[in-house]
């Protein structure tokens, strides 16, 4: 008999215990829901709709940069202001410092490990894409639309041949710290021939000197997406005994395609893709 209502008690406290565990699990769930971003932001009122703006343009900018959103032709109506916002903001800035700050991490490690192979006619270099990427374009987007208008040619030529293009200052800071730890610098745009008087012109006012090659796309590149013109500019890079062990860019068409770099660094732009 003592047995069994030892039993009995040892049972009666088991089951207490796995109800009180239940009841802190069920206090302490996270919500089986997870909220979304309303179809239609212009229901309820004009503050909700704001902040369900500001959050599907937030998600948008997410997938942008990660390459989930594919091409893209132009910045979706509801995010005009959020563009504006985040370019003119200290946000922008601020990203950029860190992917920046990132590569002259990477950069330290990579020459101290001799991640070029040891070889003592390997040059270590160091690939920068121009726009958005050494140079800003902001103040041309700013009476532009922030990409949510239509890509003029005409008027952007124009731009780029006026040379005032600002410096982004987190680049300019990577660019001469590579530059103190012996990498050779090369500049690799998407810019035509026709442009190299102006952009060396505006990379000499926004701070840039001393670069081992200015590369620019020439007549028989026509045609070429940027994977493909700068792939090729790449591996005739290192036809020439240069191990790229970093590239940076703001698009993914400045990064990707054979060969690529030991290490590439995405610079942030919401305004426009290029493939």
């Amino acid at each position: 008999m003592h047995g069994r209502t030892q039993g009995a008690a040892v049972g009666d406290m088991t089951q207490r215990l796995l109800l009180a565990l239940s009841l802190i699990a069920s206090a302490t769930a996270v919500p089986a829901v997870i909220r979304t971003v309303p179809d239609d932001p212009t229901a309820g009122s004009s503050g909700a709709a704001d902040a369900a703006d500001a959050l599907f343009c937030d998600s948008w900018r997410l997938s942008v940069e990660t390459a989930n959103a594919g091409p893209w032709s132009a910045v979706p109506s509801r995010c005009g202001a959020f563009v504006r916002d985040y370019m003119e903001g200290p946000r922008y800035a601020s990203d950029s410092a860190v992917a920046d700050a990132d590569a002259l991490a990477f950069a330290s490690e990579a020459l101290a490990a001799a991640e070029w192979g040891g070889s003592a006619s390997a040059r270590p270099a160091w690939v920068f894409d121009v726009d958005e990427t050494l140079l800003s374009n902001a103040p041309y987007y700013a009476v532009n639309g922030w990409g949510s208008q239509e890509f003029n040619e005409t008027s952007f030529d124009e731009w780029v041949d006026a040379a005032k293009a600002p410096t982004l200052p987190s680049s300019l800071n990577l660019y001469n710290q590579l530059q103190g730890l012996g990498f050779h610098v090369i500049l690799l745009t998407g810019r035509s021939e026709f442009q190299r008087n102006a952009t060396e012109l505006n990379l000499l006012f926004a701070g840039y000197n001393s670069w081992e090659k200015l590369i620019l796309r020439q007549p028989y590149d026509i045609g070429k997406n940027a994977v493909q013109y700068k792939s090729e500019r790449r591996a005739a890079m290192e036809a020439e005994g240069f191990k790229i062990l970093g590239n940076s860019g703001d698009q993914w068409s400045d990064l990707i395609g054979s060969p690529m770099a030991t290490r590439s660094f995405k610079l942030p732009n919401p305004m426009y893709f290029i493939s």
